[in-house]
């Protein structure tokens, strides 16, 4: 019975390699590891609220392991395989941090394009004396000046992340 089951196992055996099949791709699962090109859909919420997603558009493709999304999201997808679906949160520290009290500052009207009215919410643009144009939320407007937060948007959030990796290459 012994060498019966051995000739079955090389003959199984020398057929998968006719076909091209070794034991690293029979094996082996893709999965989510550095360098690999993955694919996925994705709806971000921030407080209930869909802030973006690409439902309708293309995947979000990206290099694992090359900074090319949020810290605290490739941290998590680290691992996953295609098909894979999950909801991620990331605490604000893993993604655009905390918020820095420091990037709140008061800016003079004076300073201010004096064709615009600024209002609580509004972006505005900050163009220092070298470098790109720095955009900032009005957050209090004053007699003399406005509180403008120069943090990201989402600084201090909480980014909830609905996904399904499509791809991995």
């Amino acid at each position: 019975m012994k060498g019966y089951v051995m000739k079955k196992m090389a003959w199984f055996l020398t057929v998968l390699m006719t076909l091209g099949v070794t034991s690293s791709n029979i094996m082996a699962e893709e999965i989510i590891v550095k360098d690999k090109v993955v694919k996925f859909d994705y709806t971000l919420t921030v407080e209930g609220n869909v802030v973006d997603t690409s439902e309708g558009k293309e995947p979000l493709q990206y290099t694992h392991g090359q900074n090319m999304v949020i810290p605290g999201l490739e941290k998590q997808m680290e691992g996953l395989k295609v098909g894979d679906e999950r909801t991620l949160v990331v605490p604000a520290a893993e993604a655009y941090g905390v918020g820095d009290p420091k990037l709140i500052i008061e800016v003079a009207k004076a300073n201010l394009d004096p064709a615009v009215t600024p209002e609580k919410g509004m972006v505005i643009q900050m163009q220092p004396k070298e470098g790109q144009a720095i955009p900032g939320i009005v957050e209090e407007v004053k007699d003399t000046g406005v509180v403008v937060n120069f943090n990201h948007p989402l600084a201090g959030k909480e980014l909830t992340f609905k996904i399904k990796i499509l791809e991995i290459k």
